[in-house]
């Protein structure tokens, strides 16, 4: 009779209710070094129980493919959870290639969320979907070059290998192609995520907004389930890099934990200070900064083939 993974499940379980609270860091650390006051750190906690109690509108032009949208999306995002090995050993479904799988789950939610905005039938929102793919198309191949030196680096092709104790094997090795891989997800992460300069989640501003524009015809629950998704996927790319810079497989499962944790918040604050330094790049200029994340892990490929 096989074990039941506690830990996993575990770890599973405090990244899915700490989610929501890692945009709230990201937000209060632009404020702080922004000079203004900003909104709670828990503020989308309280947003999404408002939501959940809202009725939702939807449009006569729209199709079950607009209410299927939010759902599919975070049983998309929560798959992907379950492939990460969140707690330094163990995912809870872990094969080999799950990789491909764990970048196929979040590229399927985008799909289906590009195909509810042009179900509306509004240009405004289909120009709002074609603009997400078109970064998705350039923030992908940096992500599959990034898992390719995690392959090469710890011999694995499982993400629970490749996060595992290979990786803490790699770093005296490897060191110098880990941090380049590290760097080029911490950009994928700015795009995957729509953050300061790929996106600005607080824009309204029409001939700017990416994401934001995708999603204006979904309301109450609906768009609860969005904002939650979007939460625990940034949550996910903070698990990614904080899990290449610190490895977690030879500690204790406590401390393995508070290490998430404090890989989590620490990605969220470097989030934050970039929105503070910088400001959104134009559209022309977001494809060459993530041609220059797959040049840092393709420099990283190079110095692991040499």
């Amino acid at each position: 009779m096989s074990q039941v993974p506690v830990f996993p499940i575990l770890a599973l379980l405090t990244v899915l209710i700490v989610a929501p609270a890692l945009p709230g860091i990201a937000n209060r650390t632009k404020s702080a070094l922004t000079g203004r006051r900003g909104a709670p750190v828990l503020q989308l906690y309280w947003d999404l129980a408002k939501l959940w109690r809202k009725g939702v509108v939807y449009s006569r032009t729209t199709t079950f493919i607009f209410r299927l949208g939010p759902i599919v999306l975070l049983a998309a995002t929560l798959l992907a959870a379950a492939l990460l090995p969140l707690d330094g050993r163990r995912a809870l479904l872990s094969f080999p290639g799950d990789l491909v799988a764990f970048a196929g789950l979040l590229g399927l939610g985008r799909f289906v969320m590009a195909l509810a905005a042009m179900d509306t039938g509004s240009s405004f929102e289909g120009m709002g979907a074609s603009r997400e793919v078109t970064v998705a198309s350039f923030a992908e191949p940096a992500l599959f070059l990034c898992f390719t030196v995690l392959v090469l680096a710890t011999g694995q092709v499982d993400l629970a290998g490749m996060y595992g104790l290979p990786l803490s094997a790699a770093w005296p090795l490897a060191a110098p192609s880990l941090v380049l891989a590290a760097g080029s997800l911490f950009i994928v992460t700015l795009a995957e995520t729509c953050r300061v300069p790929v996106d600005d989640p607080l824009t309204h501003l029409e001939l700017t907004m990416i994401h934001e524009v995708m999603v204006l015809d979904h309301s109450g629950p609906d768009l609860a389930l969005i904002l939650y998704a979007g939460a625990l996927k940034m949550t996910l790319f903070a698990a990614l890099v904080a899990g290449v810079l610190l490895p977690r497989a030879s500690q204790p499962p406590g401390l393995a934990m508070a290490a998430l944790l404090l890989g989590l918040a620490v990605v969220a604050v470097a989030i934050g200070v970039v929105e503070s330094v910088m400001s959104r790049l134009r559209l022309n200029r977001v494809p060459q900064l993530l041609i220059a994340a797959s040049a840092l892990a393709g420099f990283a490929l190079i110095l692991l083939l040499r």
